[in-house]
């Protein structure tokens, strides 16, 4: 962190994670090009999780190497009459897996239902009907660092 005065501390970084919807997942791609998706997560335990089709391009590259960067940035203040924003964002480098451990899955899932269905009875319906459909993946995560940025 070059701007030691903007660095965040870990648990503001914690507090990003947990509270924030989506951030940006990055992989390896085809090619060796980066790859980046928009992913919708949850932060449980020290990992981040998220979930996906069985097959695709994120599933290709999550085989093909696992290592990963994701950011997420929360959505920042604007102050009256100033033009700027004022926003915090996190980036997480860590290593990626798929889980293969049924119950292992729909606890990860439960957790990501329970954080945007409206009720935990909407989470338990779509994991009994899409389960066999769907991927779990979660991120271990190596090293963090958070930033507060001001637009101006």
């Amino acid at each position: 962190m070059r701007r030691k005065k903007q660095e965040l501390s870990e648990d503001e970084c914690i507090d990003i994670l947990t509270n924030q919807p989506r951030g940006v997942l990055a992989l390896i791609g085809d090619d060796d090009y980066p790859y980046t998706v928009p992913m919708s997560h949850v932060y449980v335990d020290g990992k981040i999780y998220f979930h996906g089709a069985k097959e695709g391009h994120k599933n290709d590259a999550v085989k093909r190497n696992s290592k990963v960067s994701y950011c997420v940035v929360n959505d920042g203040v604007k102050k009256e009459n100033q033009w700027w924003y004022t926003f915090k964002s996190v980036i997480v480098f860590g290593k990626i897996k798929t889980l293969t451990d049924d119950s292992e899955k729909i606890d990860k899932l439960t957790h990501l239902g329970d954080k945007f269905f409206p009720t935990h009875e909407e989470t338990v319906d779509e994991i009994n009907r899409l389960l066999d459909r769907t991927e779990v993946f979660e991120i271990t995560i190596e090293h963090m660092s958070g930033k507060k940025v001001i637009e101006k």
